[in-house]
């Protein structure tokens, strides 16, 4: 049996780095500039439903009708965000998702939150590589202004990022976490 290799869409999902001269890593650039598109109609409308139907075709899942995103909204590819039911997402929020973007049930994200499943190694001569790690956000969430939560990380069920934070770690369920970067600020009961 012949198995066709990866694309470099499902290669970063697995979390697969891939380098600036890869032979497919102009289709990045090309899936980009067709969200671009999409974006640009998204942020203009001001009608609920043709907003919903635009972020479904952005991110390739029906919006439930319980969920709410609040224009305007930026993302990179929009195919590696999966958003669950009861979600509020505020404006200006920026989701970069080559890596993946789990949000689960009854989470709220405040303005100008920032998700990036993306990043790049620190040493010089590997800098233009592209590193992913996906973002899961679970259940009852809430991820305070203007917040940052890069690659890789797990925001626990119940959990509160406070306004500006930078998290960098994974935050366990039921917990506070605020600061640059990051850090634990109480329990919750």
């Amino acid at each position: 049996m012949i198995h066709k290799e990866k694309n470099i869409f499902d290669r970063l999902k697995s979390a697969e780095s891939v380098t600036f001269t890869d032979p497919d890593y102009a289709l990045i650039g090309t899936a980009v500039n067709l969200i671009k598109k999409l974006l640009i109609r998204l942020n203009n409308s001001t009608d609920e439903k043709e907003i919903r139907s635009l972020l479904s075709e952005i991110i390739g899942q029906k919006i439930d009708e319980s969920t709410t995103v609040f224009t305007p909204f930026f993302t990179n590819y929009g195919k590696n965000i999966k958003l669950g039911k009861n979600v509020f997402v505020n404006h200006a929020c920026s989701f970069l998702d080559l890596g993946g973007i789990t949000i689960d049930d009854n989470v709220m994200i405040a303005p100008r939150v920032n998700l990036t499943s993306e990043s790049h190694p620190i040493a010089v001569k590997h800098r233009k590589t592209l590193t992913v790690g996906h973002i899961h956000i679970k259940r009852n969430a809430w991820i305070g202004t203007n917040a940052t939560i890069l690659a890789g990380v797990t925001i626990g069920e119940n959990s509160v990022v406070a306004a500006g934070a930078v998290v960098h770690k994974d935050v366990p369920d039921n917990t506070i976490v605020g600061g640059i970067p990051a850090k634990v600020i109480k329990q919750i009961n």
